[in-house]
């Protein structure tokens, strides 16, 4: 009998452990749309809908995992271009590579230009310290006119940053899309520089 008393309490241990570790349910939404059991079925479609973007379902359910200074959280402890190759994954067969979540959402973006009758190349990806270094010491600091990020700040250095060949065509298509998918063109003077921001 103690037995069974002592399984059915860490059993409850257990349950209260996985129900601490449950996420909160969202409170119900008031809308125009709402009856009293909450909101209706096409008030909760709309909002789906609006907020769908093709970089967050490329990426899945761990893309919002950040840091408050914009790493990816699962990168973070590696620190800036120095994350394990292991960790970046391939993008589309081109010998680059980039943290999973940008991966993916990059090679939906190329499919999607590709159908489009758009080529998009890629230049340059995740970039190592030393390699930053490198790019640092040929093209000069940034803050200094030059075209290179001083070393351990760039987003290369997490695989979220993606340098890309594009002609005049591309880069209207990016311009138009690359929001979509999550890439923003955050560098002036550098048009070819996109970096994964959902």
């Amino acid at each position: 009998m103690d037995a069974i008393m002592a399984i059915n309490q860490r059993m409850s241990e257990i349950q209260a452990t996985i129900h601490a570790f449950a996420p909160p349910r969202p409170a119900a939404l008031p809308t125009a749309t709402s009856n009293a059991n909450g909101p209706s079925f096409d008030g909760a479609l709309a909002r789906a809908v609006e907020s769908y973007s093709p970089a967050a379902a490329a990426a899945g359910p761990d893309a919002a995992s950040w840091t408050s200074d914009g790493v990816p959280a699962d990168l973070a402890r590696y620190g800036n271009g120095r994350v394990p190759v292991a960790e970046l994954t391939p993008v589309a067969g081109t010998g680059h590579r980039l943290w999973a979540p940008a991966g993916g959402a990059l090679e939906q973006l190329l499919a999607d230009a590709d159908a489009d009758g758009v080529t998009i190349g890629i230049t340059d990806s995740y970039r190592s310290f030393d390699a930053q270094v490198d790019v640092a010491r040929r093209k000069g600091l940034y803050s200094q006119g030059g075209l290179a990020a001083e070393p351990g700040t760039s987003p290369h250095g997490w695989g979220i940053a993606v340098d890309l060949d594009l002609d005049a065509k591309a880069q209207a298509w990016m311009r138009a899309n690359g929001e979509r998918y999550g890439f923003v063109e955050d560098t002036p003077r550098e048009p070819w520089h996109w970096v994964y921001r959902p």
